[in-house]
């Protein structure tokens, strides 16, 4: 299924295959958007393309950029793996993707805000009830509460993969606390000095104000004119600790922690040497079960007693709003494209990607028939966890799968599997394709299209074992930089 190589070092073992070739076509000529990075990567001098990454890796371990992964003898705390060649969108599918986020963030702002007051889209039988109130991250205490401008998604990290035929689909959103912004804005702090010339040469749009657009966003919720914004992280030992300080310096906000807010009389304060600050907006990086004691876990020790009735007598804003994980349960995402033709009148600008309901007797059928083809996945897990690869996996897994999904069928979707697009990466000093993702980061402000904003890129996961589907840094992936074109 290979292509035959017929290229020169740095890629002279070169492969492309039945996935799509982000730089390469199936007859191994280079892309136009990639054509100066590729004739460039020609011209260098032998050793030349070890030297810059040499000089990328020094960059992020003088920046303290790290991540963690779990469960390993060596170590968890790690520099994060990156990889020093782009990925490169062209403007023309770079507006397409922006049409279709844009279009995506609005139908399911709009699909929550409807779920936590009316409920038509249940009456209308869009969603079924049953998939509804079943969820996870179905927040009851959250029916009826009116949230700042209808903004229940303010910060969304979906992941879109490339599909065999050159299309984009959407694999999964992210909308409660999506993490990896800091990375694709230090991946880009990097590129710049790695490649300056070639970054100006080729007409890369700028990501720089992602910092000041979130703010603006932030802003935009807060039931105040001027308001007091702090970033709510749960102390130093969470894994994306990293990004909530980036992120804070970014925006020139207060990084705090649980213990620093206090709430007296339904109003949010935070402890500072000057004495007590009224708190306005809360940019949340705590999910919904450990972010208020008195509403949820009793046994958090990361969050505020009391900040629930603050934010349903609306003298606080949260971004993400609590709840919103009901629009990112793996099962949920099934019905998106008709979430998108209920709420707006059009057609999904984005297709999803072929998903079944182990819930639904004849589709669990199917899926148990063919747990060797398909990717199996826990609704409410992300980062790589509570999945099975079919392809990849062993009959003892695959017994394993089979009870769970009978125990729990609610609990399990499966789709198929598709191979990922490949992108090139220097590895082990030569050019080789690993498969990759996209999560571009989007911003909302107010219920409609217009109050969406993307910066033009996003974060390109990278799954950097030879042949490995799983681009999670959790799971051992990385990540490189992503230029949109003029």
């Amino acid at each position: 299924m290979s292509s035959s190589s017929v290229l020169q070092p740095p890629f002279n073992d070169y492969r492309v295959d039945i996935a799509f070739d982000e730089m390469f076509t199936p007859g191994l000529s280079a892309r136009e958007p990639y054509a100066e990075l590729y004739h460039r990567l020609l011209e260098m001098k032998e050793g030349e393309l070890t030297e810059r990454q040499l000089k990328a890796d020094l960059s992020f371990l003088h920046q303290g950029i790290t991540f963690t992964v779990y469960g390993e003898d060596e170590g968890t705390e790690r520099i994060f793996p990156y990889d020093l060649l782009p990925r490169i969108i062209s403007a023309n599918e770079w507006d397409i993707l922006e049409r279709g986020l844009k279009q995506r963030i609005a139908a399911l702002n709009l699909f929550i805000r409807d779920i936590y007051h009316d409920g038509q889209v249940l009456n209308d039988n869009v969603v079924p009830r049953d998939l509804v109130y079943s969820c996870k991250h179905f927040r009851q205490k959250m029916r009826g509460i009116n949230v700042p401008r209808d903004v229940y998604v303010s910060v969304t990290g979906t992941d879109l993969i490339r599909m065999p035929d050159g299309s984009f689909a959407v694999l999964e959103d992210n909308l409660r606390v999506p993490s990896g912004v800091s990375y694709m804005l230090a991946n880009r702090s990097v590129m710049k000095q790695v490649f300056p010339r070639l970054f100006s040469a080729v007409g890369v749009r700028s990501i720089d104000h992602y910092g000041q657009t979130l703010l603006t966003t932030l802003r935009a919720l807060s039931p105040r004119p001027e308001p007091v914004i702090v970033l709510l992280t749960p102390g130093v030992f969470n894994s994306a600790y990293y990004e909530h300080a980036f992120l804070a310096r970014q925006m020139g906000i207060t990084l705090v922690e649980g213990r620093d807010l206090l709430v007296h009389g339904q109003v949010l304060y935070m402890r500072t040497t000057a004495g007590m600050q009224r708190v306005d907006v809360i940019y949340r990086r705590i999910d919904d079960d450990f972010i208020d004691p008195l509403a949820f876990r009793p046994d958090s020790t990361l969050g505020v007693p009391g900040l629930l009735n603050v934010y349903r007598a609306g003298n606080v804003a949260l971004a993400n709003s609590l709840g919103t994980g009901i629009a990112d349960d793996k099962a949920i995402y099934a019905f998106v494209p008709a979430i998108i033709r209920y709420y707006l009148g059009e057609d999904a600008i984005l297709q999803n990607v072929e998903t079944y309901l182990c819930s639904n007797d004849h589709e669990r059928d199917h899926v148990l028939e063919n747990l060797d083809r398909l990717v199996v996945k826990a609704v409410g897990e992300s980062g790589g966890y509570g999945m099975l690869i079919g392809p990849q996996s062993s009959a003892v897994e695959r017994a394993v799968f089979r009870e769970r999904i009978l125990s729990n069928p609610r609990n399990y979707i499966a789709q198929p599997t598709i191979a990922l697009s490949t992108a090139p990466c220097y590895i082990d000093g030569e050019v080789d394709p690993r498969h990759v993702d996209l999560r571009p980061y989007i911003l909302c402000s107010g219920p409609h299209v217009d109050d969406i904003t993307i910066v033009p890129g996003g974060l390109t996961r990278v799954a950097l074992k030879r042949g490995s589907l799983v681009v999670n840094s959790s799971q051992g992936g990385g990540s490189k930089d992503t230029w949109v074109l003029q």
